[in-house]
């Protein structure tokens, strides 16, 4: 039986330090398969971290749960990208959405793995 490709939205959570130079690093990242559930992943982070956040950082937070989640929402069901950032302290966290198409990926049990697949070998920590 052979799955077919889905939509849905690739959501990922990144954080920027301002004061230092250096690439925003990724810290979390979420497959959702309805433009509700990825809208709903990002009011659940801002809503699990928005004690901590300073005042203004707090109202962004509140302000797009309330105004801007709405238009987040519409934009998904129309298949747009969309972003929701704020900035605490020093660093700006931003959550992006993206449309995209998960394909399925080859079931490994039941079958050989090509020759090479036992060659990789993973980099030591040393």
């Amino acid at each position: 039986m052979r799955t077919p490709p889905q939509w849905g939205f690739w959501c990922e959570c990144w954080t920027e330090n301002l004061t230092e130079q250096g690439p925003p690093a990724l810290v979390a990242s979420f497959d959702a398969y309805s433009a509700p559930q990825a809208d709903r992943w990002v009011s659940v982070a801002l809503r699990t971290i928005s004690p901590a956040l300073d005042s203004d950082a707090s109202t962004q937070a509140w302000e797009w749960m309330y105004d801007g989640r709405i238009d987040t929402r519409r934009a998904l069901l129309r298949a747009e990208s969309c972003t929701v950032s704020l900035t605490h302290a020093d660093t700006r966290i931003t959550w992006t959405i993206r449309p995209v198409l998960f394909l399925p990926l080859a079931h490994r049990q039941g079958g050989e793995l090509p020759g090479c697949a036992y060659e990789f070998k993973p980099p030591s920590a040393e």
